[in-house]
């Protein structure tokens, strides 16, 4: 009798051993990003002057990373959540690990500043510190400090009688200890925003001089016939994040309620020179009630953001060849008549290497036209002088219906959208502040034009960022590399920036265009 063989029982496949974590932790990677924008500043195959733009925007986006991301988990920790995030990570051990790898990049970006200054130095673009200057240019600082700079500047003693004062986001202060018999003191002094960081020097080199090492050179015109026994320098990062809550009744109230609040924000980073005592760094924390900000102790230049301007220094041999983008030819061949050559045929517009020229024009065309009865449009960030804002203010004013949707959560534009849509309404136009849920980030104008055979709607839509900046008008990768979602768009969207069309009805032309209006 044959016998049967045993049934082998399947073997569960072992597990894999999880030797790297699941997740990237959010705060940590958008730090490896800042690296990377950093490391362009070490390209020796870029110009010198584009190179210190790279360091600067790195430094500001350092800035906006604290104003934000790491002023929302202290108010996390403040409040006692103990939410992990996706990597398993408490915010307090997020705070821990965002401050060791922060002074790692802020310790990279000091040398690479040393780098660029002594590189910057051998072609003529020199920034001074404490090293004497020939007579000519001693005569005119002094000159100008006492004449454009000295009136504005305003000491503070710090003394019962005078509390610390208020200092604002991003504020810069000098802060001195003085002696003068048996009297010691203490004076604060906040440099003015009104005053440029750097000044420079008249003549054929170029010689910059930041201000606060200007001020340290002229202390004799601001404390007479005191000694100075110490001093120091420091920049105050606040909590600027705006969190929009889903009860809010009057979303415009509550933005203007919320900005103002925001001027007003918790420290949450100090940054101070290396050499700063430790009495007045204490007095400084108290001064703030910054005892839980992360203390940045930078060993050479504090606010590296206003390095950008040096880079406006008219040296065009240090600086990316100017990229010219075109203007579409098929507008042209119709004599600059927007509307003929869509109502032709579809028009796809490929930014930075043709021009948005063409979609302000496209707007200021429909703003003049008799024929266009309605114009619709969003708006995200429009910036302080807007010719898309002064035609869609023509265009009301001349009796046609105006439809605006003004998103008020663009970052730190929250202030200027509010002041455009006000001057929106008063003009006439219909503003729709968006929703709370969603940020309405796509660009987007619609005009309806009576024509013969009835209305025609003609479309603009931007199915991808447009990016105004020295990457989008010098880099051919610049909208790919500066777009992470491009990958995951439709054909149709990751060839091109823009799709003007024209049709007679009021949608989008195609299914294909709606795919790429939800994707945006």
């Amino acid at each position: 009798m044959a016998s049967t063989a045993p049934t082998e029982m399947p073997v569960a496949a072992a597990e894999p051993a999880m030797s790297e974590p699941v997740y990237f932790n959010r705060e940590l990677s958008w730090l490896a990003f800042n690296r990377r924008v950093l490391e362009e500043s070490c390209n020796a195959n870029y110009p010198l002057l584009e190179r210190l733009r790279f360091l600067s925007i790195s430094a500001s986006n350092l800035d906006e990373f604290f104003m934000v991301r790491v002023a929302g988990l202290k108010a996390h920790q403040a409040l006692g959540v103990e939410e992990h995030s996706a990597d398993g990570l408490t915010p307090g051990q997020q705070l821990a690990a965002i401050e060791k790898e922060a002074d790692r990049l802020l310790d990279d970006q000091e040398e690479v500043w040393r780098t660029l200054q002594a590189a910057l130095a051998r072609s003529k673009v020199v920034v001074i510190g404490d090293e004497p200057l020939d007579k000519k240019a001693e005569d005119w600082l002094d000159q100008h400090f006492r004449e454009q700079i000295f009136p504005l500047l305003t000491p503070q003693a710090i003394d019962p009688a005078h509390p610390f004062p208020f200092i604002p986001n991003k504020g810069f202060s000098l802060i001195f200890e003085l002696k003068r018999g048996k009297a010691h003191m203490r004076e604060l002094l906040m440099l003015p925003v009104a005053v440029p960081r750097f000044i420079r020097i008249p003549g054929h080199e170029a010689r910059y001089i930041a201000l606060e090492t200007l001020i340290r050179r002229k202390t004799e015109y601001l404390f007479p016939k005191y000694e100075l026994l110490r001093g120091g320098a420091f920049r105050v990062i606040r909590d600027s994040d705006i969190e929009v809550e889903e009860e809010a009744e009057d979303l415009v109230r509550y933005f203007r309620t919320a900005i103002k609040r925001r001027r007003r924000g918790r420290v949450v980073r100090l940054e101070i020179e290396p050499d700063m005592p430790d009495g007045l760094v204490r007095f400084v924390k108290e001064g703030l009630d910054a005892g839980t900000a992360i203390i940045s102790e930078t060993r050479g230049f504090i606010g590296m953001t206003d390095l950008a301007a040096i880079v406006e220094e008219d040296r065009p041999d240090l600086k990316f060849t100017p990229f010219d983008p075109r203007f579409p030819e098929r507008i042209r061949e119709h004599g600059g008549d927007c509307f003929a050559a869509i109502r032709e045929k579809d028009i796809l517009v490929h930014h930075p290497y043709e021009s948005f020229e063409v979609v302000v024009e496209f707007v200021r065309q429909a703003a003049a036209d008799p024929d266009v009865v309605a114009i619709k449009q969003t708006l995200y960030r429009a910036g302080k002088q807007s010719a898309i804002i002064k035609a869609l203010i023509d265009a009301a004013e001349s009796g046609k219906a105006v439809t605006a949707v003004v998103e008020l959560k663009a970052r730190f534009d929250e202030e200027q959208n509010l002041m455009w849509a006000n001057a929106l309404e008063r003009a006439g136009v219909q503003v729709v502040y968006g929703f709370i849920d969603w940020k309405t980030h796509a660009k987007v104008s619609m005009v309806v034009r009576r024509e013969t055979k009835g209305y025609r709607t003609y479309c603009h839509f931007g199915t991808a960022i447009i990016i105004r900046s020295p990457l989008a008008s010098t880099r051919t990768s610049a909208i790919s590399r500066r777009t992470p979602s491009l990958a995951a768009m439709p054909p149709s969207c990751s060839i091109t920036s823009l799709v003007i069309s024209s049709r007679r009805t009021c949608v989008s032309s195609s299914s294909r265009h709606r795919e790429c209006e939800l994707s945006c």
